[in-house]
């Protein structure tokens, strides 16, 4: 996992939106979603990037199961 550190506050700074990356934590990792098609924007069914989506995933069609897949940066401290 990456060494990086984000807050809550930090994190909304990863909207997806305005040219800025496209992050999501889940269950305290911070996943990049900037290159994953569905994601483009920083929307995606609903969601938005810059946010901890750990209460969301579980209710996916995919549920976790994308998340080896996907690019991590760092991690979430409350």
């Amino acid at each position: 996992m990456a060494d990086r550190e984000f807050t809550l506050e930090e994190l909304k700074q990863y909207n997806g939106q305005d040219g800025n990356k496209a992050y999501v934590a889940i269950d305290g990792v911070v996943y990049d979603m900037t290159d994953v098609k569905p994601w483009a924007g920083g929307k995606h069914h609903g969601n938005v990037a810059g946010q901890d989506l750990s209460e969301v995933i579980p209710n996916a069609p995919h549920k976790k199961s994308v998340l080896p897949k996907l690019p991590v940066v760092g991690k979430l401290v409350k």
